[in-house]
């Protein structure tokens, strides 16, 4: 799976945490230099408090278009870190890579 936005891939990962329709990608798998820290926080009545990232690629910005939780809820602990998206970033199946 990738996540992409402006042309930019963002993630990258063979696996993803699947929960509520949305893809977690594992923090490795990010794409670090197109993530700032954002102050925006949501509270999800079982995964807890999700932190924010807003995106840079391809010269444009996108306000806390992706979203994580460091202190998930035991029930959700599988996406401690992982990073899911939103704001029309898209995800996508990365084509399979062939050996040469």
């Amino acid at each position: 799976m990738r996540a992409v936005w402006n042309g930019v891939v963002l993630a990258e990962a063979e696996r993803t945490v699947v929960v509520e329709g949305n893809h977690y990608f594992p923090p490795e798998s990010l794409h670090r230099e197109c993530f700032t820290d954002s102050w925006a926080r949501s509270l999800c009545f079982w995964k807890g408090l999700a932190r924010y990232y807003t995106v840079t690629a391809g010269g444009r910005t996108n306000a806390n278009a992706a979203w994580y939780y460091p202190h998930p809820s035991p029930l959700a602990r599988k996406i401690k870190n992982h990073v899911a998206f939103r704001n029309g970033v898209v995800v996508e199946e990365a084509a399979p890579r062939v050996s040469r």
